[in-house]
């Protein structure tokens, strides 16, 4: 087989930061008029364009602090009250306030502590119904319900929920009771200072995860937080790691592919893994000499090594026709008469069809790391030459952009095959499938290219890499859920 591989890492997408200042840095500048710089609004060119913002821990306690601040000054409660509030109901202040005005008595009792003032405590034995030792009434404590226990009780109560991982959900020790501890009372009952340390750390991931508009950066070892005030499926980026991730679920980036469906679809793999496990073999025969081919580039436009026959891996396929037949490589046809087979017959059908999504989802994703290999021996090969004295880093650069592109757009097209999957048959899944068909040809296309880019003409591969990037963004425009 002929072909190598190049870039396939999420990281290929680094022209997508969406810091506010850095987004405006990969835009080009022009006036065509009176020569006056004009700057390019990315949320009008960007289909993926979005804006948030990469904090560290104190940016984030200021930021919540304010909410805090703002929340205990209308309602004339404390901060810590005010913590608890905003935690179960997601930092939403006109929320809270509304729930309020209608029910003072209702959030004041599930929220504020009643320590009782020492001038107010009648000194008298009290027992503590959990330790069962009777001590003077000042050694006990109680949240807005009156549930009084000895400090010590307190004490071993916090640090038992502390060390099993609970903060913001500590309640109070009566049985049946929910009133929450605020974050004052708990600290008050907390001697030890890695203790201390670890309430607040749990408390402020709490609050974290708990605020639409703040996500913890999801790469390794990172403790950035990403901010935004726009809740939508859209690609963050962590200016500090380099991670991106989909805002709103967290997980992978997957446009044009929906939070749910895709949550569905990767559960699915993972339950039929061993089912699919056959098709995920690296090698398939020739189907003109049968010699057995190993797959070692992220291209699907195959030549066997043996007898030079060009194919299609997916569909096996000749090349030489495919352009026309593309459409049918990609797309699932649906058996009509299968509501009227048997059961059997339709769990079987049921099964071709997920393998033929599952089959193409999984190929490009190995081609995504085959193409990632490709890079780097790309990478090595032009070092060579800058060392030999043919050309600089900066005429080779193009190379790399057209390596970037390609794993942006394999990546966008990876993602389809779950929307398809799960999509209604129809006149829109059909428009899809053909946008889709289309994108892998021209993916298809540029990957033989950028595998052959030593030697291919530069001024076809930057036409190729205007088609690929014009293919997917139109995709995106029609089907992406913004």
């Amino acid at each position: 087989m002929d072909g190598q591989a190049k870039q396939g890492s999420q990281g290929g997408e680094s022209d997508m930061e969406c810091s506010d200042t850095e987004c405006f840095d990969d835009y080009d500048y022009y006036n065509n008029d009176d020569n006056e710089i004009e700057q390019i609004d990315p949320k009008k060119t960007d289909i993926e364009y979005f804006s948030c913002e990469s904090l560290n821990e104190e940016q984030v306690e200021r930021l919540l602090n304010e909410t805090v601040e703002l929340l205990s000054n209308n309602l004339q409660i404390t901060p810590s009250s005010a913590k608890v509030l905003l935690h179960s109901h997601e930092w939403d202040v006109p929320a809270i306030v509304r729930n309020y005005k209608e029910n003072v008595s209702n959030i004041r009792i599930r929220t504020n502590s009643a320590i009782v003032p020492q001038s107010q405590i009648c000194f008298r034995y009290i027992t503590c119904s959990v330790c069962v030792t009777t001590q003077n009434s000042d050694k006990f404590f109680s949240l807005s319900c009156s549930h009084s226990f000895c400090k010590d009780c307190w004490m071993t109560h916090f640090e038992v929920q502390i060390n099993q991982g609970i903060s913001t959900g500590i309640s109070c020790m009566a049985r049946d009771c929910g009133v929450l501890a605020p974050e004052d009372f708990v600290l008050k009952h907390l001697a030890r200072t890695n203790l201390r340390e670890k309430y607040q750390q749990f408390t402020f991931q709490d609050y974290v995860k708990s605020h639409p508009c703040l996500r913890f950066c999801p790469g390794p070892n990172c403790s950035i937080v990403i901010y935004s005030k726009e809740i939508k499926a859209k690609k963050a980026f962590c200016s500090y790691c380099k991670t991106s991730f989909c805002f709103k679920c967290g997980i992978d980036y997957h446009a044009p592919t929906e939070c749910i469906i895709i949550k569905k679809w990767l559960t699915k793999c993972a339950d039929d893994s061993e089912t699919a496990n056959y098709i995920s073999a690296h090698t398939k025969d020739c189907p003109k000499c049968n010699i057995c081919i190993e797959k070692n580039g992220g291209c699907n436009h195959m030549q066997c090594y043996s007898c030079k026959h060009d194919f299609c891996w997916m569909c096996m396929g000749d090349w030489k026709t495919h352009g026309s037949e593309y459409y049918e490589c990609s797309r699932y046809r649906e058996n009509p008469n299968v509501a009227y087979e048997s059961a059997h017959a339709q769990a079987r059908e049921a099964l071709k069809k997920y393998l033929h999504y599952y089959e193409r989802w999984e190929n490009h994703s190995k081609s995504l790391k085959l193409e990632e290999q490709t890079l780097t021996k790309l990478k090595t090969r032009i070092n060579q030459k800058v060392m030999s004295g043919l050309g600089t880093w900066i005429d080779w650069q193009y190379l790399f952009t057209a390596a970037e592109l390609l794993a942006k757009c394999r990546y966008t097209l990876q993602y389809t095959y779950p929307y398809a999957y799960y999509m209604d048959p129809g006149p829109r899944k059909e428009l899809f499938e053909y946008q889709q068909a289309q994108l892998e040809a021209e993916i298809e296309n540029l990957s033989w290219k950028v595998e052959r880019a030593e030697t291919t003409d530069r001024g076809d591969l930057e036409n190729q890499m205007d088609i690929a990037e014009k293919r997917r963004t139109t995709l995106l425009k029609d089907f992406l859920d913004v």
